[in-house]
C-alpha cells in the first residue's frame, strides 16, 4: 500500500517533505508568540510573567497525551526510541543536562529558539548556531568524541544507573504534576484559551512520532533507506546539518534535518508578518557580547549530545514518552538554568527585550 502510495519518491524524500512542513508550522508559532523554555525563566525571574511557561508546560501536556493514544490504539512501539532506550547513563545525562542549561541562558536562548531570532533577524544567533553545530558534532565524531564516549561508557556510572530502569512513568502521575503546575502559572482558566502555540507544538512532537513510525516500519520491510523513529530535537540535526554541508549527498537528508531547514523558513516568512519582535535593542548593550553566544552554543552542542537532546528532544519528545531519562535531563535542564539566570540577574547581565504578559494583569 505504501509503495503504491510514494510512486516514483522514495521513502525517505516524503518523510523529509513532511519534516519540512512540521518545521514550517513549528518555525511560524514559535515566531508568532515567541515559544521558549528558556525565555519562560526570565519572564518568570524580570516581571514575574508564567504566560510563555504556560505555553511550555501545555506542549508537554498535549505531547504525552498524544504520545499515549499513539501508543495505545496505533500500536506504535517508544520502547524502540532512542529516549527509552536501556542502559542509560543517568550521570552523563546530568552533566549534559547542566551544560545545556548553562549555555542556553548565557546565549540567551536554546537552540530553537536561535533558529527563530535568526530567522527574524539577530545575525549573532548565526554565531549560537554554528557553535551549537561544531560542538555537538566535535563531541559525536570529533575531537571531543573519546571524551563524550569515555563518560557515556563509563562502567562504574553505568553500573549505578542500573540501579533505575529507564522505564515509562505512569501517565496519571505525570499529567497530575503537569496540571498542577499548569493551574498554579495560569490562575485563572479562561486564560488557557490563549495558549494555542503549546497545543500545537505538543500536536507536532505527536505528529512526528506517528510519521517516523510508519515509515521507519515501511523502510525496514521495503528494505530502502532507514527512516529513524523519532520527532522533534535539534542538537543532533544541528551536527547532521553541518556535516551535509561539508559533503553534500542528498541521501544523507533526514527528518532532523528538513525540520531545522523547516523552521528557518517558517520563521522567517512569519516575521514578515509579525514585525514586532526585533533584537536590535540588546545590540549595543555590552551584556550580550559576542562571547556569551560562542561559550552557550558550545556548551549546548556538548550537553545537548550528552544529554540526548534538548528543551525541545529531552523536554517535549522525549517526555512525551515518560521515559525517566528525559525527567531527569529536563529538571537537569530547568534547575542549572534557573541557577545559571539567577546568576546573570544578579549582576545586571540578563537581557529581555519584550515583556509576554496575559493581557489582564490589574495595572
Amino acid at each position: 500500500m505504501i509503495s503504491t502510495f510514494l510512486g516514483d519518491y522514495e521513502i525517505y524524500e516524503l518523510v523529509n517533505c513532511i519534516a519540512l512542513l512540521i518545521g514550517i508550522i513549528f518555525g511560524a508559532v514559535a515566531q508568532k508568540t515567541q515559544f521558549c523554555f528558556s525565555g519562560s525563566i526570565k519572564d518568570y525571574l524580570l516581571f514575574s510573567s508564567t504566560r510563555r511557561a504556560s505555553s511550555v508546560i501545555m506542549a508537554m501536556i498535549v505531547a504525552i497525551l498524544g504520545t499515549y493514544i499513539l501508543g495505545e490504539y496505533f500500536e506504535v512501539a517508544f520502547s524502540e526510541s532512542l529516549w527509552r532506550k536501556e542502559g542509560i547513563n543517568y550521570f552523563s545525562i546530568i552533566i549534559g543536562g547542566v551544560l545545556f542549561g548553562v549555555g542556553m541562558v548565557i546565549a540567551d536562548g536554546c537552540s530553537s529558539r536561535h533558529l527563530v531570532k535568526f530567522a527574524q533577524g539577530d545575525n549573532k544567533s548565526l554565531v549560537t548556531l554554528l557553535f551549537i553545530a561544531i560542538f555537538a558534532y566535535a563531541s559525536m565524531k570529533g575531537i571531543l568524541s573519546p571524551f563524550v564516549y569515555a563518560l557515556s561508557t563509563n562502567e562504574t556510572l553505568l553500573s549505578l544507573s542500573s540501579l533505575l530502569d529507564n522505564d515509562a512513568l505512569p501517565i496519571v502521575f505525570v499529567l497530575g504534576i503537569l496540571l498542577i503546575i499548569l493551574a498554579l502559572l495560569v490562575r485563572r482558566p479562561k486564560r488557557v484559551l490563549l495558549l494555542y502555540d503549546g497545543v500545537i507544538v505538543g500536536l507536532l512532537v505527536t505528529l512526528g512520532w506517528y510519521i517516523t513510525w510508519i515509515f521507519s516500519e515501511a523502510s525496514l520491510e521495503l528494505g530502502t533507506q532507514y527512516v529513524p523513529f523519532t520527532s522533534l530535537t535539534f542538537v543532533g540535526p544541528s551536527a547532521r546539518t553541518l556535516e551535509l554541508f561539508t559533503h553534500y549527498k542528498s541521501t544523507d537528508t533526514d527528518f532532523g534535518i528538513l525540520l531545522l531547514l523547516g523552521v528557518l523558513a517558517g520563521a522567517f516568512v512569519m516575521s514578515r508578518f509579525n514585525r514586532k519582535y526585533s533584537f536590535g535593542c540588546v545590540s549595543g548593550l555590552k551584556i550580550h557580547k559576542l562571547k556569551n553566544n560562542m561559550i552557550g552554543g558550545a556548551l549546548m552542542g556538548v550537553g545537548g549530545v550528552l544529554a540526548l537532546g534538548c528543551t525541545v528532544g529531552q523536554g517535549l519528545t522525549g517526555l512525551s514518552t515518560l521515559a525517566i531519562a528525559s525527567f531527569v535531563a529536563i529538571l537537569s535542564i530547568a534547575i542549572s538554568g534557573y541557577i545559571m539566570a539567577l546568576y546573570l540577574n544578579k549582576k545586571k547581565q540578563l537581557p529581555m527585550c519584550f515583556t509576554f504578559e496575559w493581557g489582564d494583569e490589574k495595572r
